[in-house]
């Protein structure tokens, strides 16, 4: 399939939009496709004192790669660790599946409670985001590794570090990365969920319900389309990384 065939249900919903939004004829309900892009292109202008576009992006990403590096240096550690030993996996299990289904939003009032109000508490929200998604692919990954494989090692008299380096993670990366993919995707989900709690004051979760306020829904839907945007983007890296990296398992499939 060829790329541009991906953006033919884009380009058929931005002419949807544009039939609907000539018909209901109500800027406020629903603003014309060149409104919302007349923002993209003034995006480094102020928004009614709440920053530009382009700045609030830049702090939500900014929040988000905080979060996301302190849950991979938690999980990824923690979770090689779970599946490597399945008695001890077995033993946190049940802690981990009580604590996985809860959302992150759930956790809000503790955030604002241990934290306050300010970075701190937005940036414990994405960690519980994406802690779990790169927790439990990482075990799932490391438990797959095939027993022979770690006692071949062993043979040769790899010690432990080399198990790991050389056996367990190439083994399991597939399933980290796409761990780390999930994570990354719940992680900036999160963070404008967070920037809409009370006391926030920047990021693009901010600037969406501070233009809620002043009836600027083309600030809204261009605010989502710049959320889109970022969130593609980081998809796609992580999908060049896991093809250029672990091709091997494509070509295994």
């Amino acid at each position: 399939m060829k790329w541009y065939t991906k953006l033919i249900l884009p380009i058929l919903a931005v002419v949807i939009w544009e039939i609907a939004a000539v018909l209901v004829n109500n800027p406020y309900i629903l603003p014309r496709v060149e409104e919302v892009f007349a923002v993209f292109l003034t995006p480094f202008a102020d928004i009614y004192g709440s920053g530009s576009l382009v700045s609030n992006a830049v702090i939500s990403i900014t929040r988000v790669v905080t979060g996301f590096v302190i849950a991979c240096v938690i999980a990824v550690p923690l979770g090689i660790i779970l599946g490597r030993y399945p008695r001890l996996e077995n033993f946190c299990d049940g802690l981990i599946q009580i604590l996985r289904p809860i959302p992150p939003m759930a956790w809000v009032p503790l955030s604002l409670a241990w934290f306050g109000i300010g970075m701190s508490s937005i940036v414990f929200i994405i960690v519980i985001g994406c802690f779990f998604p790169i927790l439990v692919n990482t075990i799932d990954g490391v438990s797959r590794v095939k027993k022979s494989w770690v006692e071949t090692a062993k043979i040769y008299q790899a010690n432990d570090r080399q198990v790991l380096s050389k056996v367990l993670l190439p083994a399991a990366g597939p399933a980290i990365c796409n761990g780390l993919r999930l994570g990354f995707g719940i992680a900036w989900m999160s963070v404008v969920a967070a920037e809409m709690m009370p006391g926030a004051s920047s990021g693009l979760g901010y600037l969406i319900m501070y233009s809620y306020n002043f009836s600027q829904i083309q600030v809204i839907i261009a605010g989502m389309v710049a959320i889109g945007i970022i969130g593609i983007a980081a998809d796609q890296l992580f999908r060049i990384v896991q093809k250029k990296k672990f091709a091997w398992e494509v070509l295994d499939k």
